[in-house]
């Protein structure tokens, strides 16, 4: 576990490789949904 482990996020950020440990776009957050339920709840 660590920079020679490839299956390991530090593994993958060092060699610069992506997978299921370290996906490529990441999670993305629908901020347009998230401002339409703060706005409305007053």
């Amino acid at each position: 576990m660590g920079k020679g482990d490839l299956r390991s996020r530090r593994g993958k950020i060092y060699r610069g490789t992506n997978g299921k440990t370290r996906p490529q776009n990441g999670k993305k957050r629908d901020h347009t949904a998230e401002a339409r339920s703060t706005t409305t709840g007053k």
